[in-house]
């Protein structure tokens, strides 16, 4: 089949190790034709360019930034992408005739792509990888309103993402939780083309380090050799709550038992690295960025992963971070709003624990429970879930069952 991949992802080649990189080389691996249109943001000076790579077709299209910038400029990119995708696949894949067009939110603002792909291959199926409830994930930041000037601005989103999934013919789910919130806020949706298409990745062999490697790469950091070490890596915006997350380690900044370590970068950083500054905490190391590869080697030399999203979101969002944590058997701690079930599947699976993000008592009884458990035996467990659920081979038969 040819498959067409829209993202907002900035792929380059199929090869590189990620939820849509892996699913890509999979179809490609069973015999599929795979493009892929992706952006190439306006500070890369790229210009749109169509290149094979890794025997896939990938359009690179030049967009305003949409990430990590101003809230001005990611509006004014994500309202323009759509007009840019579409003259662009016009232009670099006229002719082709796709079997299976799959797009990701976010972005929402696709409807009229689709709708052109649509017409021109009227045989297709469309399937989108909902991956982001938008805009109501701005609203709960307080970024929208549902009222007043705001509220112009979310019916707009609003109408958009109501587009999306009328002309969708299938959406998946990152969980059973975001199934039943798609069901229950857009009741004119056929619940028969809503299911559960989780992040997944590319099962790999995993082999544990040696102590002496954990050894050699705490000391690489300065991180304490005798200790279990909790680890958050990842994006540092403010879905995450960060004034919750800097409370949690201001809270516990002098254990001796446990040490904590963020990586990550975002709009947040700077507020934890200015408290980090000030405050010298001994049991919390804090980088910006590291080379995925040594972030890899850290994480592995780690002990527990942690997972924090903000309070106040009512959407149950699904962190694609914990799919690395399980991968590299490190059970979780999530901190998240009760209506995220990352926590929840955790517990019931044993592989983790769950605490509201709005209680930092919570959290601590948290990490205490996590140092009295057996960490090995919830790492393993962990591991074997995303081996049951979240590898690649169970998201491509969820697509793959409609052909």
């Amino acid at each position: 089949m040819n498959i067409l991949f829209l993202t907002m992802s900035n792929i380059r080649d199929i090869e590189a190790h990620g939820i849509y990189t892996d699913l890509m080389r999979k179809f490609r691996n069973e015999g599929h034709q795979v493009y892929i249109a992706a952006p190439r943001e306006r500070r890369t000076g790229e210009a749109t360019n169509l290149k094979e790579i890794s025997g896939a077709q990938v359009l690179g299209i030049k967009t305003l930034n949409v990430q990590k910038t101003n809230v001005v400029e990611k509006g004014l990119g994500q309202v323009s992408m759509e007009t840019l995708f579409k003259r662009a696949i016009k232009r670099y894949f006229k002719g082709i005739r796709f079997d299976l067009i799959l797009y990701s939110t976010p972005p929402i603002t696709f409807p009229k792509v689709i709708q052109y792909l649509k017409q021109q291959n009227p045989k297709a199926k469309t399937y989108l990888l909902l991956k982001d409830i938008f805009p109501q994930n701005a609203v709960d930041l307080g970024m929208m309103s549902k009222s007043g000037v705001k509220g112009v601005l979310y019916k707009f989103f609003r109408n958009k993402e109501k587009k999306l999934y009328a002309l969708s013919d299938h959406i998946g789910c990152m969980s059973p939780a975001n199934v039943k919130y798609v069901l229950a806020h857009n009741p004119e949706v056929n619940p028969e083309k809503v299911e559960v298409a989780p992040n997944s990745y590319e099962a790999t062999d995993y082999v544990a380090p040696s102590p002496e490697q954990v050894a050699e790469i705490r000391s690489k950091y300065h991180l304490p050799v005798d200790k279990p070490i909790f680890i958050y890596g990842g994006n540092l915006g403010k879905p995450q709550g960060i004034p919750f997350l800097m409370d949690c380690l201001e809270a516990n900044k002098d254990r001796e038992d446990c040490h904590f370590v963020v990586v990550g970068s975002g709009t947040e950083y700077g507020k934890i690295e200015a408290w980090h500054k000030k405050v010298q905490p001994k049991s919390v190391s804090l980088f910006s960025f590291i080379p995925k590869e040594d972030y890899d080697k850290l994480v592995d030399s780690c002990d527990i992963g942690l997972i924090f999203l903000d309070y106040r979101f009512t959407i149950p969002n699904y962190p694609s971070r914990l799919l690395p944590y399980l991968m590299q058997h490190k059970p979780i701690l999530a901190a998240t709003d009760p209506n995220c079930d990352t926590g929840s599947l955790a517990e019931a699976n044993g592989y983790g624990f769950w605490c509201p993000s709005n209680s930092v008592e919570a959290f601590t009884a948290c990490v205490d429970k996590m140092l009295a458990a057996d960490i090995r035996q919830m790492g393993d467990k962990g591991y074997q879930f995303f081996l049951d659920n979240y590898t690649v081979e169970h998201t491509y038969k969820a697509i793959m069952q409609h052909f």
